[in-house]
């Protein structure tokens, strides 16, 4: 202990020994001694010496730290040393020294964060972020020792799992890649990661959520493990206990956590959207009336939020999976609530941008959205539409140059797709239209494009483009539209203007903002390239500007002024007769020169920011000067620089061969057309023909389903009529026996029928006189209670009277069973009686059996007309089977003759391809062969007439040959 208390701080007698030797002599301590107790303050002492020895002790102690991790398992204590020291060696943050004791260490206050002091010199900081990194790889050489961390994180001792999560956090900073490999491969690794967000210390459950975003960084496979181990229901609870915006530092942790899980990932941000975690962030928005006094935090937290949304709906995700955020976001009020935001008052300048730009990407491209946003009122006097007033700040040159970006980025998205709302900016610059007593979005956007602030022009002139994307009404519309100069003077078209503006020589930003515009709104529309051209200074203007030899911020202007000329070339339909495609070229010819004038087309695709606006919608720009260029017309340069650059260098021979082969190709067309129509038209009546076949084969099952029913049905009454049959010959079979023996019969059943007569009249003889003896008896019994009832002084005789009293009751009782007997006999031989009377009437007379023979015979007619109805509808409905068949047959047969001529118009049409290909190739070498021998001819020097001089030729020959027939 006398060493350690030297190694730790006494001051001993002697010369002391270097930091190298004492680290030297500790190392030897942890791997040679057999007590814990040494071997744990080896280590304890390791761990103070490593920060300041950092380098010493990383390269003598790491492999006996990690042995002591691997074999020292039951001491917690020793484990959070060497955990502690490995944290210490691997880190590259310097961060502020911790009280802690020898024997323990106090829990640390939730933080969730490691305090960062930025080193001054950036030397020392990268020499010592190599170490961190080198120490991490020999760490991470052997995979094993990172499973073993993880399952150290299986302790729930707090001095073995807080180390454990700020090294592996350390070892994830550094070498980030390589240690995600061997949590992927580790059987339930990040399983054992996500435990941590069930700690209750909120110290291990803030440091593990920094420890997962160091984990799902740039890894895909481990964001969707992550996710689909219910990290969004966890990381959503802690938000809300946290409270939401006005939650602290743990509140950004989660909401960071939540973005690298859903940033560029397609199947968590669906698993996010299926899940309904979507109506889960609603509340985090909902915002009062007082919204001064923000404190930072609240802005960081909100600021996130706002791009947790963001992310689920940008453009460079699917439109499918984009499309359904958006209208998930507008069922469950979230839009509502960002518009709510949008509208308040006192909402911090940095989260008004972000919003701006949140809801333009929830409304970009949904019909929906766009449609709710436009119906957005301000809370104003009057009340004007959210867009208008959005408007006003693009406008104001003393807005924030960001917000004014983010609030054209809306009104982008606003029109992007969006015909409707398109039709409506624009019907606010038409003069049936206008309103003077309110401020439109289209006086707004005029006021800015002719503004003294070049921003102002640039933006309006951009925002007016958008109103004009793809859509060929609005552009022919726009014309319309007349501005008052000044007065007493007569109106200009808005057209006009915008080519008046350019000519005044504004600046650059100014002027690429106009030809940007005038680009989209002629392009794709003759009428307004006839506008253009009909002003006679706008061609010499152009050429003007691209002919000069200008400086390099003019070059982009030529470039432009060379796509606008080209796009008056590409979509003139030669209405006027001085600016023809190709008069135009030849003046570019003479003018300018076709390779100048490709070369000057070429400087836009050239220019440093072009690249930078095709990457994204959004318009972002580090500054106002480098606002040039928008995403749209981009896509719009793309498209047209290679079809104006071919269209330049076309002769006017090439363009009527092309225009002779279009026509060609037309008729061709056409023909093939007519016979598609015929082929749909016999496609729809084979379908038809179709349909009626499966029909009748529907009616004909039918039918036969009815058949079997009813041939069952008639089985049936046959079987029934078989019985009935049966049963009606025993019956005459038993009436003639019974006839046959009827003398027998009437001479037994009348003695019968005699005897039981007189036995019953007997038994009711009986039955009377028992009745009268017991009248007599209750008499008696009647007068001896009365007697009772007088006096008790014949006791004796009337106990026996008492006994005779009770033996008359037993007797009168067995009499009675007696005379119950007698009468059930006497029923069962009156029920016989009877029955036999009713076979003597039968036998004597047989009316009875008439009856029911009578009875049998009429429902057996009754089933034999019912059969033979049977048998005709049976008859019928073969009849009508056999005609379904032969319908059948003959639709059959139709369907197979229209196949087949079917496919012989297939088979001419491709013929007649073939036989039109073959004629063009022999026209074509011909015309060929003509024009070699011509030109040999000449080269001979014969005189070759030239075909218009044939055909005079030809036409003087026939009227001379006319002539002389008439003579």
């Amino acid at each position: 202990m006398n060493f350690f208390r030297g190694v730790m701080g006494g001051q001993a007698a002697g010369p002391q020994p270097s930091g190298a030797e004492t680290i030297q002599k500790l190392c030897d301590r942890v791997a040679s001694s057999t007590l814990l107790e040494d071997r744990r303050d080896a280590v304890r002492a390791l761990k103070s010496l490593s920060k300041k020895y950092r380098m010493e002790v990383g390269t003598q102690a790491m492999d006996h730290l990690i042995n002591i991790l691997q074999t020292d398992r039951s001491d917690s204590e020793i484990l959070g040393y060497a955990l502690d020291t490995l944290y210490n060696i691997i880190c590259n943050d310097e961060e502020e020294e911790q009280d802690e004791s020898e024997d323990a260490v106090t829990p640390l206050p939730a933080s969730g964060k490691q305090k960062n002091v930025s080193m001054p010199d950036e030397a020392a900081q990268k020499q010592a972020d190599d170490l961190g990194a080198q120490f991490t790889d020999q760490f991470i050489q052997d995979p094993e020792h990172v499973t073993l961390l993880l399952t150290l994180l299986e302790e729930f001792d707090f001095h073995v799992r807080w180390p454990g999560v700020k090294l592996l956090t350390a070892l994830l900073k550094n070498q980030g890649p390589q240690v995600q490999g061997v949590i992927l491969v580790s059987p339930m690794g990040v399983s054992r990661l996500m435990d941590l967000l069930a700690d209750s210390r909120e110290v291990i459950r803030n440091d593990g959520l920094l420890l997962l975003q160091q984990l799902t960084k740039s890894n895909a496979a481990i964001q969707k493990i992550v996710a689909f181990e219910n990290a969004f229901e966890r990381l959503l609870d802690i938000i809300t206990e946290e409270g939401s915006s006005d939650g602290g530092i743990v509140v950004e942790d989660c909401l960071l956590l939540l973005l690298n899980l859903l940033k560029n990932n397609s199947s968590n941000q669906n698993f996010f959207k299926e899940g309904s975690y979507i109506q889960r962030m609603k509340p985090w928005f909902e915002v009062g009336d007082d919204n001064s006094g923000w404190s930072a935090q609240k802005v960081t937290n909100l600021h996130l939020m706002l791009q947790l949304v963001r992310v689920m709906v940008s453009p460079v995700n699917s439109p499918g999976a984009t499309a359904s955020c958006q209208k998930s976001m507008y069922q469950c009020g979230l839009l509502q609530q960002l518009c709510t935001i949008l509208m308040a008052t006192g909402v911090p300048a940095d989260i008004l941008t972000e919003t701006i730009n949140t809801v333009s990407e929830v409304i970009r491209g949904s019909q929906v959205n766009q449609d709710y946003f436009a119906s957005v009122n301000a809370p104003s006097n009057p009340p004007r539409p959210a867009i208008v007033v959005l408007l006003m700040s693009m406008v104001n040159e003393r807005q924030p140059f960001v917000l004014r970006c983010a609030v054209l980025y809306c009104f982008q998205c606003f029109l992007y797709k969006n015909q409707k709302g398109q039709g409506e900016i624009v019907a606010t610059l038409l003069p049936s239209t206008i309103d003077a007593n309110s401020i439109s979005a289209g006086q707004l956007l005029c006021g800015g494009l002719f503004s003294a602030d070049s921003l102002s022009n640039w933006c309006a002139a951009v925002a007016l483009a958008h109103a004009l994307q793809d859509n060929l009404t609005q552009k022919e519309q726009l014309l319309r539209v007349q501005l008052a100069t000044s007065l007493g003077k007569p109106p200009v078209s808005l057209l006009q203007q915008c080519t008046n503006i350019l000519s005044q020589g504004s600046k650059v930003q100014t002027r690429v903002g106009l030809l940007m515009l005038l680009c989209t709104w002629i392009s794709n529309c003759p009428i307004a390239v006839t506008h253009f051209l009909h002003n006679q200074e706008n061609v010499p203007f152009l050429t003007a500007q691209i002919s000069e030899n200008l400086g390099e911020d003019e070059r982009l202007v030529q470039g432009l002024c060379a796509l606008l000329l080209g796009i008056c070339i590409y979509y003139n339909d030669n209405s006027l007769e001085n600016y023809t495609k190709e008069k135009l070229k030849q003046l570019i010819e003479k003018r300018i020169g076709k390779e100048n004038f490709v070369e000057k087309l070429g400087f836009i695709t050239k220019h440093e920011l072009y690249s930078r606006a095709a990457q994204k919608p959004q318009p972002v720009f580090p500054s106002p000067e480098q606002m040039l260029f928008d995403h749209e017309f981009t896509k719009l340069v793309k498209e047209l620089e290679g079809v104006i650059t071919k269209a330049v260098h076309k002769s006017s021979e090439e363009e009527k061969k092309e225009e002779e082969v279009k026509k060609t190709l037309e008729q061709h067309d056409n023909i093939v057309t007519q016979y598609k129509e015929l082929i749909r038209e016999q496609d729809a009546q084979i379908q038809e023909l179709k349909e009626q076949v499966a029909s009748m084969t529907t009616q004909n099952e039918q039918m036969q389903n009815t058949v079997t029913q009813q041939l069952s049905q008639i089985q049936q009454h046959k079987d029934q009529y078989n019985i009935l049959k049966l049963k009606l010959g025993k019956d005459n079979q038993s009436q003639s026996n019974s006839q046959g023996e009827s003398s027998q019969v009437n001479g037994l059943q009348t003695e019968e029928l005699t005897q039981l007569r007189e036995e019953v009249e007997e038994l009711r003889k009986q039955h009377s006189l028992l009745q009268t003896q017991l009248s007599d008896k209750d008499a008696l019994i009647n007068t001896l209670q009365s007697e009772k009832a007088e006096g008790s002084a014949a006791g004796s005789d009337n106990t026996e009277l008492l006994k005779e009293l009770e033996a008359l009751r037993s007797q009168v009782q067995s009499q009675s069973a007696e005379i119950t007997q007698m009468k059930t006999e006497r029923q069962e031989l009156l029920r016989r009686a009877e029955a036999g009377s009713s076979d003597a009437v039968s036998s004597s007379d047989g009316s009875s059996d008439a009856a029911k023979i009578t009875e049998v015979e009429s429902r057996l007619a009754a089933q034999t007309t019912e059969t033979e109805k049977l048998k005709e509808e049976a008859k019928s409905l073969s009849q009508s089977r056999a005609e379904l068949e032969q319908q059948l047959a003959s639709a059959n047969s139709t369907v197979a003759i229209l196949q087949t001529e079917k496919t012989k118009l297939q088979t001419e049409v491709q013929e007649s391809k073939k036989e039109q290909d073959d004629l063009l190739m022999l026209l074509a070498d011909q015309d060929q062969k003509i024009h070699s021998l011509k030109q040999r001819l000449k080269d001979l020097g014969e005189t070759v007439d030239d075909e218009d001089d044939l055909d005079a030729r030809d036409q003087t020959d026939d009227d001379y040959e006319e002539d002389e027939d008439e003579d």
